[in-house]
This record gives C-alpha cells, structure tokens and sequence, in this order.
C-alpha cells in the first residue's frame, strides 16, 4: 500500500486509496495474514477467561467479533495484536510477521492522545515506526487531508471532542499503513453524528487494502461495517460466519438470544 498523501479534499472528505487487487511475490512474502488463532486460553488468577478459541484471520475482509459484556472480546483483540500472551494454545502470523514494525496497528474504545497537537500525534506514531525525519510532517499532513481533519491539525489532542479525538487516532493508525487495524468499539462513547464519521474513515482505511479485525455492541453497525462475524460467550467461541448468514439465521441458541437482546452477560 501507498501511504495517504495530501489530495486536495473538502474538509470532512475522505477519499480511500484503490484496494490492491493482488500482491506480488515479494509483497505476498511480507504479508502478515492470514492470522492463525489455535486452541487460545488466556487465565487470569486461575480463571479461564478465553477458553480454546480457534479460528484464522485473512486479507480482503472486514471481521467484526460480537458477544455480551464479558465474553472476550477485547482481550481476544489485545492476544491478536500481542499486547498479552496467551496462557495456552497458540497465536501465528504468516511468515512470523507479528515482528514487522508498523504491521499491524490498534485503536483503542478511549484513545491515548499526546500533549501536542492533533499534527504532532501523528507524526510521533511515525517517527516511532521509523519513518524518516524529512518525510513525517508530509505524512502526517497529507493523512489529515485525506481524512477531513487538516482542521484541527495545530490543535491540542487533548482538548479535542471524543469524536475528533478518535478520528485522529484512526488517522494515526492510518499513517503507518497497517495491514491489520484492531478497532475496540471505536464508537462505545460516541454521539450518532461522531460515529459515522468514525464509521466513514474506518471504511476508508479498508478501502485502501487494510484488514479490519474490530467489536461492537452496535449491531447496526455490525452489520454495515462486517464481511463475516465471530460470535463469543463466556470466552468460547461460538460461532464464525458470513455476516448475511449470522444475522439471518444464527446457528447458535446463544447467538440468537444474543441478537434478541435477550443475552446481555
């Protein structure tokens, strides 16, 4: 992928690169999917909270994990990225790419904003990832173009709306050009307006040919914003399955309580 660049739009515009259709040989050898998920426990204090989760993540897709309030979600999340190791079973990327800087990125339900500006945020993610110092300032300008942000590009971070402040990070993540984004509600704490917003530029990233791997209490943006869905209770993984048949016709008692509101825990 080629990284955002400055294109001229609107403010509040957000223009996707073109999906790659296909990868060469030497961009398939880099490629961190498919993701493989074996056998997964992860114990806290002698309680299983994910208890032998399998499944795989591949390219070209939008993956959004669903269940209750304590099913695991967000640390099934935090286990992918390699935040936290896994008490048993094993989690692998292609070719051992988990090690690839700037790989892989995550946004979090309450994202960590510097003091500096919105400007400055993005340029820090980059210089960490190794970016060249000559270039991160036109990186980080040209991601806040391309993302409807160039606004508030001097502003603090800080003081920023809880809407502007995700859509800043999503931007930061965005700039390091991940071929996998974990998203953890991105939307939990926000207003109807601020969510589409964010719900745009998540679609916007995916467009530019990075996977999305993200929860949601939401399941009207589940459905809007998923190509298939994995369903988890109690730490178990229930179910894995195209977004259409999971809504449909959930395989499941559990998933269709679940989508009834009638399984909250």
């Amino acid at each position: 992928m080629r990284r955002p660049t400055s294109s001229g739009n609107s403010p509040g515009q957000i223009t996707p690169e073109a999906r790659p259709r296909t990868l060469d040989a030497a961009a398939a050898a880099d490629a961190l999917l498919p993701l493989h998920v074996r056998g997964v426990c992860f114990d806290v204090a002698g309680r299983r909270l994910i208890d032998g989760v399998t499944f795989d993540l591949r390219a070209g897709t939008r993956t959004v994990l669903l269940g209750p309030n304590g099913a695991g979600k967000s640390l099934m999340l935090r286990l992918c990225h390699g935040l936290i190791q896994p008490t048993a079973g094993q989690i692998e990327w292609n070719n051992g790419g988990a090690r690839q800087k700037g790989a892989q990125a995550m946004v979090f339900q309450r994202p960590v904003m510097l003091r500096r500006s919105a400007l400055a945020n993005v340029e820090y993610a980059l210089a960490v990832s190794g970016c060249p110092r000559g270039r991160r300032k036109e990186i980080a300008m040209g991601v806040l173009e391309r993302t409807g942000l160039a606004r508030i590009a001097s502003r603090p971070a800080r003081v920023l709306s809880a809407g502007e402040q995700q859509q800043v990070a999503l931007a930061r993540a965005w700039a390091l050009e991940p071929q996998v984004l974990f998203l953890d509600e991105p939307t939990s704490s926000l207003d109807p307006a601020a969510s589409a917003a964010v719900e745009k530029l998540i679609a916007a990233i995916f467009a530019s040919g990075t996977k999305i791997f993200m929860t949601t209490h939401d399941l009207g943006q589940a459905r809007r914003l998923s190509d298939e869905v994995l369903f988890m209770h109690h730490g178990r993984l229930l179910e894995c399955a195209p977004s259409e048949a999971f809504f449909a016709q959930p395989r499941t008692p559990e998933a269709a309580a679940y989508l009834q509101g009638d399984l909250t825990w």
